[in-house]
């Protein structure tokens, strides 16, 4: 039986089952059932998924991420913050600001630490949000150059949609309180309509000010959970876009687990601020 060393980390309740690949093998083919068997809550780990630090040619490091249910998926906002504290934490990388591919590009990573040069906060670097409905992707929109507050329904339920990717596709929702978010009866209804061909992560917002937003998330491929980065940073620019916020300004994003500060510079990147916490660590043994 092969024992596994893990780390098991979360960004505001946002938690993933780490592996260090730089240290680890497991056969690609095992990857997705893995997943699947770290995340079960009693008879795993329990976690909303297994994320691999791996080598990169392109970067010191490589994110891949693995949903609760064995599909990988192309970023995790809440998980960059993450890789970003074990690899500096763990040596892999001595830089204070550094990148890490994904599936859904290059991104950049700064640390704040504190005395005892422990990471205590991340910024990264999403870069642009991607608005073009066919790199999104969402069907039905080809005449159109962004999905900005269109008219949609999802099981009789009417509701304007702004459609966003952040390396990974998010349909947002701006409701007038976030407490009665249809989340449980809608989320897997969105998720997997088909106008959404790689499926979607759904984002309900309830704007409190021009700098700050109430959001709960239905994630793809993981359900209902305490924090998603990119959807928070798809909030932010669904909201400025819808012009309920304004660009080049901090954003407090209010999420089940915590804060996050979004800004949508100028330049066009998107900067998502918040922490990063090692809740254990410890071996699986694999069957």
């Amino acid at each position: 039986m092969k024992k596994l060393k893990f780390t098991k980390m979360h960004g505001l309740g946002n938690n993933y089952v780490y592996v260090n690949m730089f240290k680890e093998t497991i056969p690609e083919a095992d990857l997705p059932s893995l997943a699947v068997a770290v995340s079960n809550p009693y008879t795993g780990i329990g976690s909303d998924g297994m994320i691999l630090i791996c080598p990169s040619e392109k970067a010191p490091v490589k994110m891949r991420v693995f949903n609760n249910d064995g599909s990988e998926a192309k970023n995790c906002g809440n998980g960059l913050r993450c890789v970003a504290k074990y690899a500096y934490e763990n040596g892999i990388v001595k830089e204070e600001e550094f990148q890490i591919e994904t599936l859904g590009g290059l991104v950049r990573a700064k640390l704040v630490m504190d005395a005892d040069h422990q990471v205590t906060q991340v910024t990264i670097n999403m870069g642009n949000p991607i608005l073009d409905p066919e790199q999104v992707p969402v069907k039905g929109f080809s005449n159109k150059d962004s999905v900005i507050n269109e008219p949609v329904s999802f099981k009789g339920r009417d509701l304007n949609m702004t459609a966003v990717s952040m390396g990974n596709p998010h349909a947002v929702f701006f409701v007038d309180n976030i407490e009665e978010t249809p989340l449980h009866s809608l989320g897997p209804v969105i998720e997997k309509d088909s106008m959404f061909p790689d499926w979607v992560n759904a984002e309900f917002v309830e704007m409190i000010s021009d700098q700050e937003m109430h959001f709960r998330v239905w994630e793809r491929g993981s359900g209902i959970t305490q924090a998603c980065g990119t959807g928070a940073c798809a909030a932010a620019v669904a909201a400025i876009l819808n012009k309920k916020a304004e660009k080049n300004t901090d954003i407090t994003v209010h999420l089940a687990g915590g804060d996050l500060i979004i800004n949508w510079q100028d330049n066009g990147d998107v900067l998502m601020t918040g922490p990063a916490e090692v809740i254990c660590t410890g071996e699986y043994h694999m069957k």
